[in-house]
């Protein structure tokens, strides 16, 4: 309902209908009657109710694109009049047309006044050289327009607003499981975060998101920190003829280069076939299952390479151990899981005479009659071995079947072929819409861009810029519908907001696991922890204030490093998450050169290491980096390495690659402070180094050097001693554990236990205590460590070297096991043992067996810990004994097999 009052009276009821307009800048209201008349009067004559006042806020007219206003007025629920910033002409719209969103209170928020704070310090303690930005970015904060609907508002009120998905995809730059999930997400919900690892595939899968939202008619800016992510974009998209749609803004020159040389659009071809999106949706369909297995080929292929591993430090270690004759066992026909369980119930056995029940069992279980061959000790001993590398066999055959079962279902379904047709018909469908959507028109300069920046955007609905100038380039106050933040993790909250409230949706791309962002301190108080600037990243604090409340995707499909390197990262850093999809042909992938002993390094820079490099020299592949903590020992590397080597401290190398990399970690002895070492050390730094390699990856480092901190390179030392090729491998007194075997053995035992021990108190007082030990290896401290039970002792020291007692042997070769034995979860090196003695440890017979273990395990270097069933304080007496174990093992520099 409305009325209109004209010179006071009353017109509602005698008009048919009425129209607001402008006459020179002043506006004008015109009513009809029923006789055909009209009569005209200034609006400031006029009564028109209802008459809604909006002070300010952001209007959108054109394909939900919002600019800023400041203010507008709405009249008889039919016309709005807008009046924009800096321009005194009144514009008349239809409010059918138009949509106007009130300015929130955001900026009188504690967080939003936090992050003003911050600015306002960082333009007061600003160098000179520094100054200017800082000036800028303050000044494009104020102009952030406070809005319940933007992205900023989400992320400083912790509210994040689900959306409806899109009915279609399409994937023109290619696709697998983990990327599928990452786009779908991103458009399900107002924040999506995409952590991508090196190498999987992150600039493709922004790629497709930007393709999702060109079809649907959206705009997006992609911006980042650091400019080679940015370009990496613009770059993939020209090679597909779609640079066409972007506009390269950010900084003045970037602004002048591409105005100075529009691009324009390609002409429609009106030839071309349709391409349907049914049958896109028809093509992913079909995919989705093959995306899985081709995940579970590369998978099992490096599963596969694991037990193909672990099997030759088993032989090794027979070979090393000739009193074991080895069986067969095929005849059993045990699966890898029976022969665990059947391990474990020989453990059980152990010396024990096989009664009747045990038979049975036997036979009903393991499908084994004839018993004569485990009479003796010695037998029973060779069986166990034997049933050890039955396992491997087996478990190998039974991965490769399944790698077999795979690869034949994506040969049927022809992968291959339906991923290019997905591919290949999603770009054509691209091209097919942005042709019929796509504005030709060109009449836009650096100068008057904003002014008709709903045109604008629709001519070039992407727009590149860096986060600390993106306010600058886009007209004041509009909304686009998408941010994508990418190298979030080395974005600092300030500026990165500022992208933030130009976006109702926002995609957050980054690595956790890589260098962050180097925070500026200041002493202000942030509102909330999730919020501090001095603490987090943008992807940290996106990631901790919203946790499972938004959808995180982690791309899990690597692509860039060979097997053996990127498995340390997987390893150390990615909790095994990644799926290598590179190949292992059987190539020397891993090296490390130790220098000699002494003092080398003198100002942040050692020539030994570059000497030792050289001794032992490269290939003759041209693509080589050298990279290091410190500038010194790059610009050393510099008068000694060819021109060839590309060199560079680690910090500039992120985000690069080369076939061969050599990180050099400089430090000695002398020059090893904590807080060198932990510069060197640190985990995002060692995994920049590692992943910047394709084929190679060299470590040369000071001997011991780092043990004593037990990190990541003391990590990547025991990885490369363990999985290089014989030439880096040390002999040493205890052996690397086979790890994948006593995995399934534990659960063997657990199994096991449960039904045959119930009443036996050692049984249950070892389970209790493997509950605690678990608990406590979760702790951030022992990170790093893993456990298994049940571990003999001849598989845990080497007898070739000869300093036991013939007593000490004949004990070894009797099968005597240890309760809990302590690894190193990377390289699988043994760091300690722990016994759980019982009451029966009293006797004598025990006592000599016990004494015999300690002396056995002092000789190999291995700290025991033995505990009573009685006594109190374990937790603080096992941490006491863990934190030792590390400190010993660090000290002897373990050159573990």
């Amino acid at each position: 309902m409305f009325s209109i009052q004209m010179n006071g009276q009353d017109k509602t009821n005698q008009i048919t209908d009425w129209k607001l307009w402008n006459k020179e800048n002043k506006l004008m209201v015109t009513v009809e009657f029923p006789s055909g008349k009209s009569f005209t009067q200034p609006l400031d004559l006029c009564k028109i109710t209802p008459q809604k006042e909006i002070k300010s806020g952001l209007l959108s007219k054109k394909k939900d694109i919002y600019q800023l206003i400041d203010c507008a007025t709405e009249y008889g629920n039919k016309y709005i009049v807008v009046n924009y910033p800096n321009d005194p002409k009144k514009y008349i719209m239809k409010s059918e047309n138009v949509s106007i969103i009130v300015s929130s209170g955001l900026k009188n928020e504690h967080t939003f006044s936090y992050f003003t704070d911050i600015v306002k310090e960082r333009v007061r303690f600003a160098s000179q050289n520094n100054k200017s930005m800082a000036e800028n970015i303050e000044r494009q904060l104020n102009k952030v327009t406070p809005y319940n609907g933007t992205a900023l508002h989400a992320y400083c009120y912790g509210k994040n607003e689900t959306r409806n998905s899109l009915e279609h995809f399409i994937f023109p730059f290619g696709l697998n499981e983990s990327q599928l999930e990452a786009v779908e997400n991103a458009f399900s919900s107002q924040i999506s975060i995409i952590e991508g690892p090196p190498g999987t595939g992150k600039t493709q899968t922004i790629l497709n998101i930007i393709a999702n939202i060109l079809v649907n008619k959206k705009s997006v800016a992609i911006v980042s920190n650091n400019n080679p992510a940015v370009e990496n974009v613009y770059e993939k998209m020209a090679k597909k003829k779609l640079d066409y749609l972007v506009a390269k803004l950010g900084s003045s020159d970037n602004k002048k280069d591409f105005f100075s040389e529009l691009k324009g659009v390609p002409p429609y071809d009106p030839n071309s076939i349709d391409i349907p999106i049914e049958g896109i949706d028809d093509i992913l369909e079909r995919l989705k299952d093959s995306l899985a297995a081709q995940n579970k080929v590369a998978q099992l292929t490096a599963e596969i390479s694991e037990l193909l591993i672990e099997k030759k430090y088993l032989e090794e270690w027979h070979e090393e151990n000739l009193i074991v004759d080895l069986i067969d066992i095929n005849r059993y026909k045990l699966s890898s899981e029976k022969t665990s369980d059947l391990l474990a119930y020989m453990n059980h056995l152990s010396q024990k005479h096989i009664s009747f029940k045990e038979r049975f069992r036997l036979l009903l279980e393991f499908k084994i009659f004839r018993i004569k061959f485990l009479e003796t000790y010695a037998e029973r001993i060779s069986f166990t071995y034997s049933l050890q590398f039955h396992y491997y066999e087996k478990k190998i055959r039974q991965k490769e079947q399944q790698l077999k079962k795979y690869e034949n279902e994506l040969k049927k379904d022809h992968f291959k072929k339906l991923l290019d047709d997905l591919t290949n018909k999603s770009m054509q469908y691209l091209k097919q819409q942005l042709s019929k959507t796509i504005p030709s028109n060109q009449n836009f300069t650096v100068d008057n861009y904003r002014k008709d920046f709903s045109n604008f955007i629709k001519r070039f609905p992407v727009i590149g810029s860096s986060t600390h100038s993106i306010i600058n380039s886009i007209a004041d106050g509009a909304i686009l519908d998408y941010i994508i933040i990418d190298e979030a993790s080395q974005q600092d909250i300030v500026p990165g907001i500022l992208s933030l409230g130009c976006a109702k949706n926002i995609i957050v791309v980054g690595d956790r696991k890589q260098l962050p962002h180097i925070p500026e301190k200041t002493e202000i108080t942030a509102p909330s922890n999730y919020y501090d600037c001095t603490k987090y990243s943008l992807l940290d604090s996106f990631v901790e204030l919203f946790k499972e409340e938004v959808p995180i995707t982690l791309l899990k499909e690597h692509y860039r490093c060979h097997p053996k390197i990127i498995q340390f990262c997987n390893q150390q850093f990615y909790n095994n998450q990644l799926i290598p999809m590179t190949t292992d042909e059987g190539e020397s992938s891993i090296e490390l050169v130790t220098t000699s002993k002494g003092n080398h390094a003198r100002k942040r820079a050692n020539l030994r290491e570059i000497e030792s490099l050289v001794e032992v020299g490269w290939s003759d592949e041209k693509d080589i980096g050298f990279i290091a903590p410190y500038n010194n020992q790059v610009n050393l590397a510099g008068e000694h390495l060819p021109d060839e080597f590309a060199k560079a401290t680690i910090h500039k190398f992120q985000g690069r690659e080369c076939k061969e990399i050599v990180f050099s970690t400089v430090l000695d002895k002398k020059m090893s402070s904590q807080r060198s070492v932990d510069f060197v050390d640190d985990p995002h730094l060692v995994n920049v180094a590692v992943s910047r390699a394709i084929n190679k990856f060299t470590l040369v480092t000071g001997e011991d050097i780092f043990t004593k901190n037990n990190k990541s390179l003391a990590a990547l030392v025991r990885y490369i001693k363990y999985y290089a090729s014989d030439d880096y491998i040390h002999d040493s007194p205890v052996i690397s554990a086979f790890d994948l075997l006593y995995e399934e053995y534990d659960r063997s035992l657990e199994k096991l236990n449960a039904r045959l021990n119930l009443k036996n108190p050692q049984v249950k007082s070892e389970k209790i205590f493997a509950l605690l030990l678990e608990d406590i290896l979760m702790k951030v401290e022992f990170i790093s460590l893993k456990f298994h039970m049940q571990i003999d002792l001849i598989q845990l020291v080497s007898i070739k070297n000869n300093f036991f007692t013939e007593r000490e042997l004949e004990f070894i070769r009797q099968k005597a096991s240890c309760d809990f034995v302590i690894y190193y979860k990377v390289g699988k090196s043994p760091i300690g043992v722990i016994e759980v003695d019982g009451g029966y440890h009293e006797v004598t017979k025990q006592q000599e067996r016990d004494n015999l273990k300690n002396s056995i395990l002092k000789k190999s270097g291995i700290p025991i810990l033995r505990l009573k069933t009685t006594e109190g304080s374990l937790e603080k007496k096992i941490e006491n004994f863990l934190n030792n174990c590390i400190i010993k093992s660090s000290i002897n520099g373990n050159e573990e097999i």
